[in-house]
């Protein structure tokens, strides 16, 4: 008799932990039918989950413009571009470039320096980084332009200093450059001697200048080369 009465209990356990693994496994996969947002004031609690991913609120879509021109407005962004500007003012002055001039800018970051030579009316600038930044910076590595040998009047490498290889670096600017056209390049500010030490790195170009300037906030020191074979 007790050994029908444990049979017969073993069957109700079973029985038991078959019928709690459906109930779980079908409150895991059922959809609640309704639901709201609790910060809504007129919330509606008959209002359904959607069934679909098409049925969902997406969130607005924020152009490449909208993006960018909340970047520009910003007194950091202005303030970058101000310093590009006073910079290449005196490249017109020193008629290093003109409205005509096709400029390369760089390791250009987010493309203060473009914006600042758009603003003064050069027609063609190309700017270039590892990390795009539309609609101003496309992607390229610096130490492998993707440019034909001489397609530029003027090249400037903003960072110099920051390059893994400087020499490469720099022989990339002079071959993309037109003989008797300018290869710029700022570093970290320096003396003389160091200037010397960076004109030394460019084998198809003379010395010209060097002035210390203030570029996006930091005190800098430009070296103007050029090219002459």
């Amino acid at each position: 008799m007790e050994k029908h009465v444990q049979v017969l209990l073993n069957k109700i356990s079973y029985a038991s932990i078959t019928i709690a693994t459906l109930t779980l496994l079908f409150l895991c996969i059922q959809t609640p039918k309704t639901c709201f947002d609790p910060s809504d004031p007129n919330r509606n609690s008959h209002a359904h989950f959607p069934k679909s991913t098409c049925d969902f609120t997406h969130r607005p879509y924020a152009s490449v413009e909208k993006r960018s021109h909340r970047l520009w407005s910003t007194r950091t962004w202005i303030n970058a571009v101000s310093s590009y500007t006073y910079l290449f003012r005196d490249f017109y002055a020193l008629d290093y470039i003109s409205n005509q001039s096709h400029v390369l800018i760089v390791s250009a970051g987010p493309g203060q320096a473009v914006q600042a030579l758009n603003e003064l009316g050069v027609e063609e600038v190309t700017a270039v980084e590892l990390v795009e930044s539309p609609p101003l910076v496309t992607r390229a590595d610096p130490h492998n332009l993707p440019f034909f040998d001489g397609s530029f009047d003027l090249g400037f490498g903003v960072y110099l200093d920051r390059a893994l290889f400087p020499k490469r670096y720099v022989e990339q600017i002079e071959r993309t450059v037109k003989i008797g056209g300018l290869c710029v390049v700022s570093v970290e500010q320096c003396d003389k001697d160091r200037v010397m030490k960076i004109v030394k790195l460019f084998s198809k170009s003379r010395f010209v200048d060097s002035q210390d300037v203030n570029l996006a906030g930091e005190r800098r020191t430009g070296i103007v080369m050029r090219v002459s074979h």
